[in-house]
């Protein structure tokens, strides 16, 4: 070898084989022996000052590359590939020794000569086997480096000679693939017999999932049940929570823990992707009940930073925001990802001063901000109306924290300056973007001419918004109700025009409400549900006592006046909207509880108004997540100040 060891190093490494083998163990399996405990400087000296006869084994040479490369000696590798080329056992009668030398140089960084060994390979003489395990090595190293097209102009190569492919080499092109070449693996992989086996399977699974789940779940049904382990369930799991299809991701993790589990515990990627999907739906139960499991299953938790800061961030978003702090408070390390979640979550609650001195806190302890931080401080910033302390720290992004703003920075500046009323400043920053805007930039600038009825800016971002985003319902909602809002019919008609020839429809509006397990769906003027006639009966009574106390008149929070709910008692059942059903369940069902209520829509000024005097009559709390914030109403109040 190249660095040559002490005599004492040589000394001390017999002593310690001495007492490993008790001196029995062939000279080539302590070599092995020795390598697989990680003591790779003994394995040198021993190379260099072992029994000289027999010479080294060929089964001791593969070990011997193994602690070149952990020590990154690649003059080291060299020696042993001459001498590997000196016995005989190159370019391709010793499959592990090639295997190990082409794995070496691979990560080692040394590409070139990896596919140099490889071409000395006789390939007609070479036993197929020797080459599957030869190109397997090569296209790993590729992977390693992320060279997709050097993967699979590997693989061509390899098909091309004739040598067979396993799952090995699927497992390893997999997750290079392009989404395109995925279906012609899985083709192939079927033809061969492969398709089945687990590990190839869980590949497919993980691979089709990067462009959504259909694909994904047809993998994951067609497997038997006892072929499916965690790698399986968390795949697909992963597959539906990260595409936004929470209510399916959480249907799975229900059928893992029944029978369709198998026996298959949960693990912390399990539970990860289940409390992200229960954050998004505001599903309070089972992520209660995924605690619960954290608490008795793995009592050390609180070590696992990546399952902190989803369950922190699953409180946070599902208006238990104590309980996001005090969870916060006991882990004993945090990131950046902890910070910004909690920092997120008090932002989404209107708790803007907070969300700042938590920043601040956050940087005083030595952690940099990243993207994700500043977009959580900026939107906490607009949702509270900090107009001063928002433009402050956009400026900083740059000069102080070295942080280029992004679509998403600029999108929550341009809600900050709307809300605040200052429309003409957010078009000129609108107008210096160093990139276009998109469809989030000028829809926030159309969200705010909303609350303040400009319909000449609004029209602007209305033909840029629907320009970029030409099948976003929302967008012509907003503009209908701005041209409704300032007396303009013949606006909402042009808009209900463009609608209908394009076939869009409004969305429709759904609340709902967990109760003893079980979640309650309601939707506008929705009948559906078994204690419909109660529900009604009760929204009814309750807006007549609204009115009693309000003279017939309401503020609707925006600094509009609007007359009062009379108007609707002598109607038939119409015109309730799906809040105000799910806040009257949780009254008939619960006694004194804080209600909470998940809606789809950004709540409307009537129902806010309404739960804001419902809130001080019946001396019960309810919190509304919707699209955008929460909204505690209690006492006659929320907790948005009316500024949303």
């Amino acid at each position: 070898m190249t660095t040559e060891p002490s005599t004492s190093a040589t000394t001390s490494a017999a002593a310690a084989l001495a007492g490993d083998a008790n001196g029995t163990e062939p000279w080539s399996a302590r070599v092995r022996t020795l390598s697989r405990l990680g003591r790779h400087r003994e394995v040198l000296a021993l190379l260099r000052g072992g029994d000289p006869s027999p010479p080294p084994h060929a089964l001791a040479l593969p070990a011997a590359v193994i602690s070149c490369t952990a020590l990154s000696l690649v003059s080291g590798v060299a020696q042993i590939q001459a001498l590997g080329h000196k016995r005989g056992l190159l370019p391709s009668s010793d499959a592990y020794l090639l295997s190990s030398l082409l794995s070496s140089y691979s990560r080692l960084g040394l590409l070139p000569r990896a596919h140099q060994l490889l071409d000395e390979m006789p390939l007609a003489s070479t036993p197929p086997t020797t080459l599957r395990t030869a190109f397997n090595s090569l296209i790993s190293g590729c992977a390693l480096h992320a060279l997709p097209a050097a993967c699979f102009a590997l693989f061509r190569r390899m098909r091309a000679a004739g040598a067979p492919f396993d799952a090995v080499t699927l497992m390893t092109l997999l997750p290079a693939a392009p989404h395109s070449l995925v279906p012609q693996l899985h083709a192939l992989a079927g033809k061969a017999g492969l398709a089945a086996e687990t590990n190839v399977a869980n590949c497919l699974i993980s691979a089709y999932a990067r462009r959504g789940a259909g694909l994904a779940r047809q993998v994951f049904d067609e497997m038997p049940l006892t072929s499916r382990d965690i790698v399986s369930w968390n795949a697909v799991l992963s597959a539906h929570a990260q595409n936004g299809l929470a209510v399916d991701a959480l249907d799975l993790y229900s059928r893992m823990c029944g029978h369709d589990g198998s026996g298959v515990e949960p693990d912390a990627v399990t539970l990860v992707g289940v409390l992200s999907s229960c954050a998004h739906l505001g599903a309070r139960g089972v992520g209660l009940g995924v605690e619960r499991y954290m608490q008795e299953r793995l009592p050390g938790f609180r070590a696992n930073m990546q399952l902190c800061n989803s369950l922190i961030n699953f409180h946070a978003r599902c208006g238990s925001l104590p309980q996001a702090q005090r969870l916060f408070n006991e882990m004993p390390r945090k990131s950046i990802v902890s910070w910004t979640a909690l920092i997120t979550g008090y932002g989404m609650h209107g708790h803007g001063d907070v969300a700042v001195n938590l920043f601040q806190a956050m940087v005083s302890e030595g952690i940099r901000p990243d993207n994700v931080a500043m977009v959580g401080l900026l939107s906490a910033c607009s949702h509270a109306g900090m107009y001063e302390e928002g433009r402050k720290y956009f400026s900083a992004m740059e000069s102080t924290y070295q942080l280029r703003p992004t679509l998403e920075h600029y999108t929550c500046m341009v809600d900050l300056l709307g809300r605040a009323g200052r429309l003409k400043e957010a078009q000129e920053l609108i107008s210096s973007m160093p990139m276009p805007a998109d469809g989030a930039v000028w829809g926030a600038l159309l969200g705010a001419c909303k609350i303040h009825k400009n319909v000449e800016i609004g029209e602007e971002a209305f033909e840029h918004v629907i320009k970029l985003e030409p099948s976003n319902v929302g967008y012509y909602v907003l503009m209908a109700n701005i041209y409704t809002d300032t007396g303009q019919p013949d606006g909402v008609v042009r808009v209900r025009a463009m609608m209908r020839e394009r076939g869009l429809k409004k969305e429709p509006g759904c609340s709902y409400v967990e109760h003893k397990g079980r979640v309650h769906l309601f939707m506008a003027d929705d009948h559906s549900h078994p204690q419909a006639k109660r529900i009604y009966e009760l929204v009814i009574k309750l807006e007549q006592m609204v009115t009693e106390k309000t003279d017939g008149t309401v503020e609707n929070g925006q600094g509009r006046v609007d007359e009062g709910y009379s108007g609707k008692m002598a109607a038939p059942l119409i015109g309730f909207h799906s809040e105000k059903l799910a806040v009257a369940f949780g009254m008939l069902n619960t006694d004194d509880s804080e209600i909470v209520v998940i809606k789809n829509l950004r709540i409307c000024g009537d129902c806010h108004s309404f739960l804001k005097a419902v809130s001080a009559i019946v001396n019960r709390a309810f919190l509304v997540r919707d699209a955008s914030r929460f909204h505690r109403f209690e006492g006659g109040a929320c907790s948005c100040k009316d500024y949303w």
